[in-house]
């Protein structure tokens, strides 16, 4: 599980804007680091400017899951994944990225007609850094992990009880046939000593 890029928009007419962004390329070679940056900021302005507001999406594309949130005043987010990565957390990730981004960055500097020259905003690379991980960076994932596990433990000791039991059964079973055995021997004997007093 991956995110390879957040990236925070301006949804404006005609085209989407970026604001900032943040990219995790280290798993691409040196020379295709370019090429990629530049498809995925393609590929989030494309869904955004194709989306209506507000709207959440996720458009999987060339292996890729583009998670993208465009709220009400058109700040719009882009989180792209590899396809194992949880849509949930992706999009739980843009909310707070773009609540962060509008706390920090006043609404003047970034509705914008233009690209602008550069936002003073550096949130996103310890969101890209801290969300690598879903399972520690999100609490309901960590929960549903801990209850898979629980699953688990629960299903194997279930296992084993039943295991006993049908054991339990066994010696239950062994028991009573020695009994049987015990009540014929006992009367067994019991028939023998009448009959040796009567013929004494």
């Amino acid at each position: 599980m991956k995110v390879f890029a957040i990236a925070v928009f301006y949804k404006s007419e005609p085209n989407a804007i970026l604001l900032n962004g943040s990219f995790d390329l280290q798993s691409f070679s040196f020379f295709q680091r370019n090429s990629v940056r530049q498809f995925m900021v393609f590929t989030g302005k494309l869904i955004i400017d194709r989306s209506p507001i507000p709207n959440r999406t996720t458009v999987k594309e060339q292996g890729y899951l583009c998670h993208v949130y465009i709220r009400a005043d058109c700040l719009s987010g882009l989180v792209v994944t590899d396809e194992e990565y949880p849509s949930r957390v992706a999009h739980n990730l843009l909310s707070k990225v773009l609540e962060d981004f509008s706390a920090k960055v006043p609404p003047a500097v970034w509705k914008v007609d233009r690209e602008p020259e550069h936002i003073d905003y550096n949130g996103l690379d310890s969101f890209l850094a801290r969300y690598q991980d879903p399972r520690t960076a999100d609490a309901m994932t960590r929960v549903q992990e801990e209850l898979d596990e629980t699953k688990i433990i629960l299903h194997n000791t279930i296992q084993a009880v039943l295991e006993r039991g049908e054991k339990l059964d066994d010696l239950v079973e062994r028991s009573e046939e020695f009994y049987n055995t015990l009540t014929i021997n006992w009367v067994w004997n019991g028939i023998v000593k009448n009959v040796q007093r009567l013929v004494q």
